[in-house]
């Protein structure tokens, strides 16, 4: 995990970036935090008082080993939960487990119209809650938020406090692809915490910035997603942030992408021509291999870093 201070390091008012909080997202997150990095003069030329503080791949293992998940199978944006706390039940999840991961795949149509079948009872949102909200039983499975603080969970921590020291006023980007429509980036209102202002970002991002909480974004609420470190780490910060989620493929082909490749874990002596096939199928559907997709996501993705800066020097 690697950390570039753009700026003075004891100012006041921080811009956070971070890519690859899933690993395979990392490029993305990548490309971008290079070129802020040589934006970075014009960003900040009218910002005093005022740095940019990238974080380059959060899940360094899943950036390098082409994975969503880091070395333990953790989704990361599912482990920064209470571990002193009893841990979220999730009963859902349980029930579509050995569905979502058969013996062999492709999986087999009696399989799929299981699975089908119970997700029609269920209705698209508690579907969507089940598989990707979050769970902590199945640690061979699909986003499993650990029992314990991943390494990656303590280190980022740790930078968190570094960065912030000095800081009053801190605005987070947090750089994520595969969810949405192709190249348009999300803005979802990154924050579980009451006392965090929904109607700030807004100001800041526009009216167009979503919310889990309220239903208005692709996104659903999660068990234990990265920015829950604010308040343990840097209580003194007024906080401000979203993820930036870019969309590339349709969510059923993502779905399918997810399983493939966590099937592909549990069954490492797979066909190496069909292991071949579903490494690249998972790169493609986070990372498209498209010029004009590549465009659309630098140009928002400066946008969204010009207004924080710009943000960031109005009143507290």
């Amino acid at each position: 995990m690697d950390v570039v201070c753009d700026g003075p390091t004891d100012a006041s008012r921080v811009l956070l970036t971070t890519s690859g909080v899933h690993g395979v997202e990392g490029y993305c997150g990548s490309g971008v935090q290079c070129g802020l990095i040589s934006e970075g003069a014009d960003l900040l030329k009218n910002a005093p008082d005022t740095a940019i503080v990238h974080v380059h791949a959060v899940n360094p293992y899943g950036f390098s080993y082409g994975r969503r998940v880091n070395e333990d199978n953790i989704d990361l944006n599912r482990n920064f939960v209470d571990f002193s706390q009893p841990l979220p039940d999730k009963p859902d999840y349980a029930a579509l487990h050995s569905l979502l991961l058969p013996g062999q795949w492709p999986p087999t149509p009696d399989n799929e119209a299981a699975m089908q079948s119970l997700c029609t009872d269920w209705g698209a949102r508690r579907s969507q809650l089940a598989v990707t909200g979050g769970q902590h039983s199945h640690a061979d499975g699909l986003f499993y938020g650990g029992i314990q603080e991943s390494w990656s969970n303590r280190i980022f921590r740790s930078v968190l406090r570094q960065a912030t020291v000095q800081c009053r006023r801190l605005a987070w980007i947090d750089i994520h692809t595969g969810l949405g429509p192709y190249g348009v980036g999300e803005r979802i209102f990154a924050s579980n915490d009451p006392h965090v202002s929904l109607a700030r970002a807004r100001r800041w991002w526009g009216e167009g910035v979503t919310s889990v909480n309220t239903g208005s974004s692709t996104s659903i609420p999660m068990t234990g997603p990265i920015q829950m470190a604010i308040d343990t780490e840097c209580p003194q910060v007024e906080y401000t942030g979203i993820c930036l989620e870019f969309g590339t493929v349709p969510s059923t082909q993502m779905h399918q992408v997810l399983r493939a490749e966590q099937w592909l874990q549990l069954h490492p002596h797979a066909p190496s021509e069909q292991a071949k096939q579903i490494k690249a199928d998972l790169m493609a559907a986070f990372y498209p291999d498209a010029d004009d997709w590549r465009e659309m996501i630098w140009a928002q993705s400066f946008e969204a870093c010009q207004q924080a800066v710009q943000c960031l020097q109005s009143p507290a």
